[in-house]
């Protein structure tokens, strides 16, 4: 098994590199056992950070974490997210005490921003530090913000991580949005890091694969997790896929193997506008 890998939050918390994603999961009841065994076997596997949101499936989806962290919430760094729609001085407070009602926690450990909307990101600050000082979350984040964004947070404000669409087809975030975070010590989160399995049969990763003996899926994720500032996210509806992720973690690329892959899927070489899924 590959040894724990993590990565550090300017807080000094540090987490898995490789956690789990549950977009899309929670939405069909006839699945629910097997997406509840594949949770707790990426909790097996040390994948001990769970990303989940309010939005996905109306709330279904943090209703299924709660259930797959149930017995083992100390174990566990949970992140989920509120709405922009509700991310106003009273409905980022309102919303946080729902999701914690269907997580069956008392505290989400990082609560993000999903994305930028019309309130002020002043406002949503001052109650996700107002959420910290009562201990309902344990940090604060964004996602799915760009530099121009983030530069329009409040005074002293640091988010402990932007987690954003990146993968070797979503690159842009290379070109200014990695130079700022890490000018500041913040952490990325990959979300999509397979593009939703898009990026196999290309021949590139075919290739690459071949000569490392695993899958192009999980060179795409070695590629994601070269970064020791990145945290990426897969979704998993299976045991057998998330196992299939978590060996990523033993696929150590070559130089070479980066310059077929830079061939192949080119880096950024402007700013391009940040991409969301």
């Amino acid at each position: 098994m590959a040894a724990a890998r993590t990565v550090t939050f300017p807080s000094g918390v540090s987490v898995p590199a490789l956690g789990q994603g549950t977009w899309r999961m929670g939405d069909d009841p006839s699945r629910r056992a097997e997406e509840l065994a594949s949770l707790r076997r990426g909790l097996d596997l040390g994948m001990t950070l769970i990303d989940t949101a309010e939005m996905y499936g109306s709330g279904a989806s943090e209703e299924l974490v709660g259930e797959a962290i149930r017995g083992h919430r100390d174990d566990v760094f949970l992140v989920s997210k509120v709405l922009p729609s509700n991310a106003d001085a009273r409905g980022t407070v309102e919303a946080c005490h729902a999701s914690l009602r269907r997580l069956g926690t008392d505290r989400i450990d990082l609560y993000l921003l999903h994305w930028r909307g019309g309130v002020p990101l002043s406002e949503t600050v001052e109650a996700l530090e107002g959420l910290v000082s009562d201990g309902s979350i344990g940090a604060w984040g964004v996602s799915n913000l760009d530099v121009d964004d983030l530069t329009e947070l409040p005074e002293g404000a640091r988010p402990q991580t932007d987690q954003v669409l990146y993968n070797l087809t979503r690159r842009g975030p290379e070109y200014d949005l990695f130079p700022w975070c890490r000018a500041r010590s913040v952490p990325l989160m990959a979300y999509s890091p397979l593009e939703q399995g898009r990026l196999l049969g290309h021949q590139a990763l075919e290739s690459v694969a071949s000569a490392h003996g695993c899958t192009p899926l999980q060179v795409a994720l070695a590629w994601v997790l070269r970064h020791d500032d990145v945290i990426a996210i897969p979704k998993a509806s299976t045991a057998a896929h998330v196992e299939e992720n978590h060996a990523a973690l033993d696929v150590s690329l070559t130089d070479d193997d980066l310059k077929a892959l830079d061939a192949a899927f080119p880096a950024p070489v402007r700013k391009e506008p940040l991409e969301i899924l």
